[in-house]
Protein backbone atom coordinates (compact mmCIF):
# COMPACT_ATOMS: atom_id res chain seq x y z
CA UNK A 1 0.00 0.00 0.00
CA UNK A 2 2.84 2.52 1.01
CA UNK A 3 4.48 1.79 -2.53
CA UNK A 4 0.82 2.62 -4.56
CA UNK A 5 0.97 5.54 -2.84
CA UNK A 6 4.43 6.61 -3.26
CA UNK A 7 3.56 5.93 -7.00
CA UNK A 8 0.17 7.83 -6.98
CA UNK A 9 1.92 10.71 -4.92
CA UNK A 10 4.89 10.77 -7.54
CA UNK A 11 2.18 10.64 -10.85
CA UNK A 12 0.41 13.02 -9.47
CA UNK A 13 3.54 15.61 -8.57
CA UNK A 14 4.30 14.84 -12.58
CA UNK A 15 1.39 15.82 -13.59
CA UNK A 16 0.84 19.19 -11.92
CA UNK A 17 4.45 20.10 -13.10
CA UNK A 18 3.75 19.19 -16.60
CA UNK A 19 0.38 21.30 -16.51
CA UNK A 20 2.30 24.40 -14.82
CA UNK A 21 5.03 24.55 -17.63
CA UNK A 22 2.72 24.07 -21.04
CA UNK A 23 1.16 27.34 -20.64
CA UNK A 24 3.95 28.51 -22.34
CA UNK A 25 3.48 27.45 -26.13
CA UNK A 26 5.86 26.88 -29.34
CA UNK A 27 4.95 29.39 -31.69
CA UNK A 28 4.16 28.77 -35.64
CA UNK A 29 6.58 29.49 -38.41
CA UNK A 30 4.48 32.17 -39.46
CA UNK A 31 4.28 34.59 -36.82
CA UNK A 32 7.95 33.64 -36.22
CA UNK A 33 9.11 33.79 -39.35
CA UNK A 34 7.16 37.61 -39.50
CA UNK A 35 9.11 38.24 -36.61
CA UNK A 36 12.52 37.59 -38.16
CA UNK A 37 11.41 39.12 -41.43
CA UNK A 38 10.02 42.55 -39.08
CA UNK A 39 6.41 42.39 -40.67
CA UNK A 40 4.79 43.58 -38.43
CA UNK A 41 1.21 43.72 -39.58
CA UNK A 42 1.19 39.66 -39.96
CA UNK A 43 2.30 40.18 -36.08
CA UNK A 44 0.04 41.94 -34.92
CA UNK A 45 -2.93 39.76 -37.22
CA UNK A 46 -1.77 36.89 -35.81
CA UNK A 47 -1.92 38.32 -31.95
CA UNK A 48 -4.93 39.49 -32.83
CA UNK A 49 -6.48 36.55 -33.58
CA UNK A 50 -5.10 34.69 -30.56
CA UNK A 51 -1.72 33.57 -30.45
CA UNK A 52 0.26 33.74 -27.45
CA UNK A 53 2.57 36.85 -27.30
CA UNK A 54 5.04 34.48 -25.02
CA UNK A 55 4.92 31.48 -27.64
CA UNK A 56 8.53 29.88 -28.02
CA UNK A 57 10.93 28.66 -30.88
CA UNK A 58 12.98 25.55 -30.73
CA UNK A 59 15.13 27.28 -28.44
CA UNK A 60 12.66 28.77 -26.04
CA UNK A 61 13.25 32.38 -27.55
CA UNK A 62 10.21 34.10 -27.40
CA UNK A 63 8.84 36.59 -30.20
CA UNK A 64 10.17 39.12 -27.81
CA UNK A 65 13.79 37.87 -27.52
CA UNK A 66 13.73 37.41 -31.31
CA UNK A 67 12.58 40.82 -31.87
CA UNK A 68 15.16 42.07 -29.71
CA UNK A 69 18.10 40.11 -31.24
CA UNK A 70 17.10 41.88 -34.95
CA UNK A 71 17.56 44.96 -33.31
CA UNK A 72 13.31 45.39 -34.12
CA UNK A 73 12.45 48.39 -31.58
CA UNK A 74 9.20 48.41 -33.80
CA UNK A 75 8.28 44.67 -33.37
CA UNK A 76 9.30 44.96 -29.58
CA UNK A 77 6.86 47.28 -28.85
CA UNK A 78 3.86 46.07 -30.59
CA UNK A 79 4.89 42.70 -28.43
CA UNK A 80 4.93 44.27 -25.13
CA UNK A 81 1.84 46.06 -25.70
CA UNK A 82 0.29 42.95 -26.14
CA UNK A 83 1.53 41.53 -22.77
CA UNK A 84 4.86 40.16 -23.65
CA UNK A 85 7.39 39.10 -20.72
CA UNK A 86 10.52 40.92 -20.73
CA UNK A 87 12.29 38.55 -18.71
CA UNK A 88 11.08 35.17 -20.27
CA UNK A 89 14.31 33.32 -20.71
CA UNK A 90 15.89 30.49 -23.74
CA UNK A 91 17.25 28.04 -23.14
CA UNK A 92 20.65 29.78 -22.33
CA UNK A 93 18.70 32.12 -20.29
CA UNK A 94 19.28 35.23 -22.14
CA UNK A 95 15.97 37.51 -22.04
CA UNK A 96 14.70 40.76 -23.44
CA UNK A 97 16.11 42.62 -21.21
CA UNK A 98 19.37 40.76 -20.34
CA UNK A 99 20.20 40.52 -23.79
CA UNK A 100 19.47 44.35 -24.79
CA UNK A 101 21.48 45.29 -21.51
CA UNK A 102 24.55 42.84 -22.88
CA UNK A 103 24.01 44.38 -27.01
CA UNK A 104 24.01 47.96 -25.53
CA UNK A 105 20.58 48.47 -26.74
CA UNK A 106 19.64 51.39 -25.18
CA UNK A 107 15.80 51.65 -26.19
CA UNK A 108 15.13 48.46 -25.94
CA UNK A 109 16.62 48.99 -21.49
CA UNK A 110 14.71 51.84 -21.44
CA UNK A 111 11.14 49.89 -22.71
CA UNK A 112 11.81 47.16 -20.96
CA UNK A 113 12.42 48.90 -17.42
CA UNK A 114 9.05 50.71 -18.08
CA UNK A 115 7.59 46.82 -18.63
CA UNK A 116 8.47 45.09 -15.65
CA UNK A 117 12.57 44.18 -16.31
CA UNK A 118 13.53 41.83 -13.36
CA UNK A 119 16.72 42.55 -11.40
CA UNK A 120 17.00 38.50 -9.99
CA UNK A 121 16.88 37.44 -13.22
CA UNK A 122 20.52 36.17 -14.14
CA UNK A 123 22.50 35.18 -17.08
CA UNK A 124 23.77 32.06 -18.28
CA UNK A 125 26.89 33.54 -15.88
CA UNK A 126 24.30 34.51 -13.10
CA UNK A 127 25.50 38.23 -13.78
CA UNK A 128 22.96 40.72 -14.47
CA UNK A 129 22.06 43.05 -17.43
CA UNK A 130 24.73 45.72 -16.02
CA UNK A 131 27.27 43.69 -16.14
CA UNK A 132 28.21 42.67 -19.75
CA UNK A 133 27.13 46.04 -20.34
CA UNK A 134 30.27 46.96 -18.18
CA UNK A 135 32.52 44.14 -19.85
CA UNK A 136 32.00 45.72 -23.54
CA UNK A 137 31.65 49.32 -22.47
CA UNK A 138 27.97 50.13 -23.38
CA UNK A 139 28.26 53.84 -21.77
CA UNK A 140 24.87 55.14 -22.28
CA UNK A 141 23.43 51.29 -21.14
CA UNK A 142 25.83 51.14 -17.95
CA UNK A 143 24.42 55.37 -17.33
CA UNK A 144 20.89 54.00 -17.17
CA UNK A 145 21.32 50.99 -15.18
CA UNK A 146 23.72 52.35 -12.48
CA UNK A 147 21.37 55.02 -12.04
CA UNK A 148 18.43 52.77 -11.74
CA UNK A 149 16.57 52.58 -8.66
CA UNK A 150 16.93 49.02 -7.21
CA UNK A 151 18.78 47.76 -9.75
CA UNK A 152 22.10 45.96 -8.01
CA UNK A 153 25.01 47.93 -9.04
CA UNK A 154 27.08 45.20 -6.49
CA UNK A 155 25.82 41.83 -7.87
CA UNK A 156 28.36 39.28 -8.14
CA UNK A 157 28.48 37.11 -10.56
CA UNK A 158 29.72 32.69 -10.99
CA UNK A 159 32.88 34.28 -11.78
CA UNK A 160 32.98 36.13 -8.63
CA UNK A 161 33.15 39.42 -10.49
CA UNK A 162 31.05 42.96 -10.23
CA UNK A 163 30.26 45.18 -13.15
CA UNK A 164 33.13 47.23 -12.28
CA UNK A 165 35.69 43.81 -11.69
CA UNK A 166 34.32 43.48 -15.36
CA UNK A 167 35.05 46.37 -16.74
CA UNK A 168 38.47 46.50 -15.62
CA UNK A 169 39.53 42.87 -15.58
CA UNK A 170 37.81 42.03 -19.13
CA UNK A 171 37.96 46.15 -20.28
CA UNK A 172 41.14 47.64 -22.08
CA UNK A 173 41.87 50.83 -19.89
CA UNK A 174 40.89 53.02 -22.74
CA UNK A 175 38.78 56.52 -22.27
CA UNK A 176 35.35 54.39 -22.33
CA UNK A 177 36.73 51.81 -19.41
CA UNK A 178 37.37 54.53 -17.45
CA UNK A 179 33.97 56.50 -18.49
CA UNK A 180 32.79 53.18 -17.14
CA UNK A 181 34.11 52.87 -14.15
CA UNK A 182 33.59 56.76 -13.68
CA UNK A 183 29.78 56.10 -13.70
CA UNK A 184 29.77 53.59 -11.59
CA UNK A 185 31.62 54.95 -8.92
CA UNK A 186 29.44 58.13 -9.35
CA UNK A 187 26.30 55.58 -8.88
CA UNK A 188 27.83 54.45 -5.52
CA UNK A 189 29.19 50.65 -6.49
CA UNK A 190 31.15 49.40 -3.53
CA UNK A 191 35.02 49.20 -4.94
CA UNK A 192 36.57 46.82 -2.52
CA UNK A 193 34.54 44.53 -3.14
CA UNK A 194 37.19 41.68 -4.54
CA UNK A 195 37.60 38.88 -6.98
CA UNK A 196 37.57 35.01 -5.94
CA UNK A 197 41.76 35.34 -5.72
CA UNK A 198 40.38 38.60 -2.87
CA UNK A 199 41.99 41.24 -5.26
CA UNK A 200 40.31 44.28 -5.68
CA UNK A 201 39.31 46.40 -8.89
CA UNK A 202 41.97 48.65 -7.82
CA UNK A 203 44.88 45.92 -7.46
CA UNK A 204 43.63 44.75 -10.77
CA UNK A 205 43.82 48.28 -12.49
CA UNK A 206 47.36 48.84 -10.80
CA UNK A 207 48.75 45.19 -12.06
CA UNK A 208 47.18 45.50 -15.72
CA UNK A 209 49.07 49.29 -15.96
CA UNK A 210 45.51 51.08 -16.37
CA UNK A 211 46.85 54.14 -15.13
CA UNK A 212 43.23 56.13 -15.09
CA UNK A 213 41.06 53.66 -14.19
CA UNK A 214 43.72 53.19 -11.09
CA UNK A 215 43.18 57.25 -10.44
CA UNK A 216 39.49 56.89 -10.48
CA UNK A 217 39.39 54.18 -8.17
CA UNK A 218 42.23 55.64 -5.19
CA UNK A 219 40.44 58.95 -5.68
CA UNK A 220 37.10 56.88 -4.80
CA UNK A 221 39.13 55.35 -1.95
CA UNK A 222 40.09 58.29 -0.12
CA UNK A 223 36.18 59.72 -0.34
CA UNK A 224 37.03 62.06 -3.34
Amino acid sequence: MNTFLLMLSFLLFTSCQTDTTMHIQTADNTILKAVVTKNLNVVAKALKNGADVNAIDHQKRSLLLLATQNNDLKMAQLLVAKGADVNQQDIIKDSPFLYAGAAGQTQFVKLYLEHGARFDVFNRYNGSALIPACERGHLEVVKLLANTEGFPIDHVNRLGWTALMEAVVLGNGSRTYVEVVQMLVDAGCNIHIPDNDGVTALQHAKEMGFTEIAKVLEKATLGK
